[in-house]
């Protein structure tokens, strides 16, 4: 998490992952779903592993140049690395097994005027209110 939030890099970071998924839709018809792309590398299908891999390593290169730009961001986050690692790993899984991430349906799905990406962003969203919420609240009273 960025200490110091800023709209203009939200919106900039908005903008670029809008362009980002338009050129794939428009380029090759495929909707930039990360964790669809992500799972499609493992086993590769014949002919689709580049532009998978050429999506997933663009993913850290495009923060690292972002990072870059600005400088030297604080970056702030309070949880140890095995509890990031978990958390990425829970998501991925979360998302093959709800078929869809939230850059497809939120970015892509949303775009398309989809009923089902619509009812699949508010459950994502009321879960992770729910999840921060229980990890903030609950969790530390549970464990005095």
């Amino acid at each position: 998490m960025i200490a110091h939030f800023t709209p203009w890099s939200a919106l900039g970071g908005g903008i670029l992952i809008g362009l980002a998924s338009l050129l794939l839709l428009v380029a090759l018809g495929r909707v930039a779903g990360i964790s669809g792309i992500a799972s499609g590398l493992l086993p590769p299908h014949r002919g689709d592993a580049a532009w998978r891999l050429a999506f997933v390593l663009g993913l850290p290169m495009g923060a690292a140049v972002w990072m870059l730009a600005l400088g030297d961001p604080v970056l702030a986050s309070h949880a140890p690395p095995w509890q990031l690692v978990l958390a990425g790993w829970l998501v991925g899984m979360g998302t093959r097994i709800g078929s869809g991430c939230t850059s497809g349906h939120g970015v892509c799905g949303l775009g398309r005027f989809s009923p089902r990406s619509l009812a699949a962003v508010l459950v994502f969203m009321a879960t992770a209110m729910a999840c921060v919420y229980a990890w903030r609240h609950l969790l530390p009273e549970l464990l005095r």
